[in-house]
């Protein structure tokens, strides 16, 4: 059992270390060849801070875990919202200017309301391929929109004080495949650490998948909100939070659909989903902000966390009983 433990605890650093260098190297990558920096950071960046709950998940539903990469791709946005967003706006309070993160947030529940209709009957690989095909649909009107906005976007700003330094092209290539083979290596040993523990103390692959993987995958997440809230930073910490949680629904959930498709538990339709489509209604109406500008306060910081917390104790105690 210390082995394992041991084991996640190693997977979990090295894969927010290896994270880091994925997306430091892909996004000089991409500003080296000339791409647009608001397309940088409204994609590649939001692809990269996902990387880890793809690798996860698709390695979980090869090796006959579907319910790791399920419980993975809903759980970490629940842990985004409630646990990131609700502890950044505790920090700072977050006000919404940027007109692409106000188009998003609709998107962002629409899609999260699509991907639950079509898990009422089980993931097949349709629904997979229906997923990827958002996806696909969702980043050509996502970089569509980046070349609009370009001149008084907020957003735009912080994304060009975070992009990294320029570097040759040499160096963003190593820091690539360094992040790239970090990640699945550590993907590998957290998925095979998260098992074991399960099967330990007798809980489902689902119960590991929604907390301990979860917030382990949403680890890049955390760090990136709170380090833009502290520069004063608002669009990119929501932002970040907005682009994983698609990222997560169509990249990370289409894939136990594509690589081992079946019937869901019925708890995930009943508790997992609902408590993910309340929490993102919620950053909906206070980010959209309707006929006013959208702001999440520190006291609605302290409900969402609560919220987090509430989820986390109740998915315990269901651990418990079962």
């Amino acid at each position: 059992m210390v082995l394992f433990v041991l084991a996640l605890l190693v997977g979990f650093a090295i894969l927010v270390f290896s994270a880091d260098k994925f997306i430091d190297g892909t996004a000089t990558i991409a500003k080296n060849l000339g791409v647009p920096t608001l397309v940088i950071g409204l994609t590649i960046v939001g692809f990269g801070t996902s990387a880890p709950e793809m690798l996860v998940s698709s390695i979980a539903s090869f090796e006959g875990n579907p319910e790791l990469a399920i419980g993975n791709a809903l759980g970490s946005n629940i842990a985004n919202i409630g646990l990131i967003l609700g502890l950044t706006a505790m920090i700072m309070p977050i006000t919404v200017k940027s007109q692409i993160l106000r188009r998003e947030l609709p998107v962002l529940m629409g899609i999260s309301v699509v991907c639950y209709l079509l898990s009422l009957n089980g993931l097949s690989v349709a629904d997979g391929l229906i997923m990827l095909s958002g996806l696909v649909c969702f980043l050509f009107w996502l970089i569509r929109s980046a070349r609009k906005d370009t001149s008084s976007e907020p957003l735009k700003k912080e994304i060009e004080d975070e992009l990294p330094q320029t570097k040759p092209n040499s160096d963003a290539w190593k820091l690539f495949f360094l992040g790239l083979l970090g990640m699945l290596v550590s993907s590998k040993l957290l998925v095979w650490a998260a098992v074991n523990i399960a099967q330990h103390f007798g809980i489902s692959d689902l119960v590991i998948g929604l907390s301990i993987v979860a917030l382990g995958t949403s680890l890049p997440e955390l760090a990136a909100s709170i380090i833009s809230v502290l520069k004063n930073e608002h669009e990119l910490a929501l932002g970040n939070i907005i682009g994983s949680n698609v990222y997560n629904l169509l990249a990370v959930y289409s894939l136990p659909a594509l690589i081992a498709p079946g019937i869901l538990p019925d708890i995930v339709l009943t508790r997992d989903f609902p408590v993910m489509l309340l929490l993102t209604a919620v950053i909906f109406i206070l980010g959209y902000g309707f006929g006013k500008m959208g702001r999440i306060n520190r006291f609605e910081g302290v409900g969402l966390f609560i919220a987090y917390c509430s989820y986390q104790w109740f998915v315990y105690q269901s651990a418990i009983v079962s």
